[in-house]
């Protein structure tokens, strides 16, 4: 007897824009001749899976070697828009039980020692893969593709420009960069407009790198990097500050006592800018279809997305003046993709650096296959609009009306955005 679940998925294949077939666990074959995608099935229940709509469900399948995937990424990804049952940044329970339960859940998951060994999971996966699909700077953000041809690597260099003029800096001040990756602002802000740099994380690769690089280039004294929690940093006031790709890390729970720090970190008069990735629903805090909970489990355990409204809101609390917010989701759509592509033209190179750091049989692909996935499934979220990236930029006021280019002003920002572009 032929299994009922047959007709629902030749159904769907019907109306796909790409041409998939299915091979399935019995042998039989269907779909459509000269298939761009092909997925294989060793059991009925993903097949179920993939019937439900259940995308973060069927990606873990591929991760575990339950489904075997042929094709492009790109096409694989037209595909799973089209099975979602609904938009996947609106599931997802809501009202006074789902934030009580988002909470608890924040709570657990980011005191200081799950912070670090959550970083420590994603980050400290190998230096050497990233550096296969990352551009030479390592810049593990949204690029900003200010001209339409830009390079991958010249749109990060063009991002990090765009920071350092937003937050106007100047040589001689004292700059913090908060989770600083393998620290291409931080360098590029030392390097370019002369600032005294101290940058923080909790990954001991991007550390130890960044401590190396600054060293190659004959900036110690002027840049140093630190092994060290935000919750922990002991400093005098910075005159400005930029948190790049980082506060999605922080946790719901969290947020007022992250951007509280900041406050005070931050010399009154000060600028800040806050960059990464936000949830389109003001309800919920991951993707709904399974596809966080694959996310939280293979990439980013204890990430959690907020609403723009939710950050804002957050940071006003802290005494922070929000004077202008930037919108780069479609940028944050082509990065991704960029970084997908140098991925997949070169996997095999992936598989031997990730084996030469496995812990135990199977790990190295299985990290792969996630990375596949996430990086595209990502800059298909971010095209549809489940999710985004905004640039929030922050003043500490001054307390002083004669502080600033125009009266009230209470710190150097100029109230208008020319000297951004110029």
């Amino acid at each position: 007897m032929r299994n009922p679940l047959i007709p629902k998925i030749e159904a769907q294949l019907q109306g796909l824009p790409v041409p998939v077939a299915l091979q399935l666990p019995a042998g039989e074959r269907v779909g459509a001749n000269g298939a761009k995608v092909t997925l294989s099935f060793q059991d009925w229940s993903s097949l179920a899976t993939m019937a439900a709509g259940q995308i973060g469900r069927l990606a873990e399948d591929f991760v575990e070697s339950r489904v075997q995937l042929q094709g492009r990424m790109r096409d694989l990804m037209e595909v799973a828009a089209r099975l979602l049952p609904g938009h996947p940044g609106e599931q997802g329970a809501s009202g006074w039980w789902g934030n009580m339960l988002r909470r608890a859940r924040s709570l657990a998951a980011h005191s200081h020692a799950k912070d670090a060994e959550q970083i420590q999971f994603h980050y400290d996966v190998s230096d050497d893969f990233y550096a296969l699909w990352l551009d030479d700077k390592r810049v593990y953000s949204c690029a900003y593709f200010r001209e339409a041809d830009m390079t991958l690597g010249q749109a990060q260099e063009a991002k990090l420009d765009h920071i350092c003029r937003k937050l106007m800096l100047r040589g001689g001040e004292r700059f913090l960069d908060v989770g600083a990756g393998w620290g291409g602002l931080l360098l590029w802000a030392a390097e370019h407009y002369g600032v005294d740099a101290t940058g923080i994380t909790l990954s001991h690769n991007q550390h130890a790198h960044v401590n190396r690089e600054i060293e190659r280039r004959g900036l110690s004294g002027r840049v140093r990097m630190l092994l060290c929690d935000y919750r922990d940093l002991d400093a005098e006031p910075f005159d400005k500050i930029a948190s790049v790709g980082m506060f999605e890390h922080v946790g719901r729970a969290n947020m007022p006592t992250y951007f509280a720090r900041i406050h005070d970190l931050l010399k009154p008069g000060g600028l800040v800018l806050n960059h990464g990735i936000t949830g389109s629903s003001v309800h919920h805090d991951q993707l709904g279809a399974g596809m966080g909970d694959f996310i939280e489990k293979y990439i980013f355990p204890g990430g959690e997305l907020l609403h723009v409204s939710h950050v804002l809101r957050e940071m006003a609390g802290a005494g922070l003046e929000m004077v202008d917010t930037e919108n780069l989701r479609p940028h944050y759509a082509r990065t991704l993709w960029a970084w997908s592509d140098a991925l997949e033209a070169r996997l095999d190179e992936a598989r031997k650096v990730l084996a030469a750091t496995a812990k135990e049989a199977g790990h190295a692909e299985r990290v792969l296959r996630a990375y596949r996935l996430y990086l595209a499934g990502s800059a298909m979220s971010f095209e549809h609009d489940w999710i985004s990236l905004h640039q929030m930029l922050a003043s500490r006021p001054s307390g002083s009306t004669r502080v600033g280019p125009m009266t009230g002003a209470q710190s150097p920002y100029p109230f208008n955005r020319g000297y951004m572009y110029r």
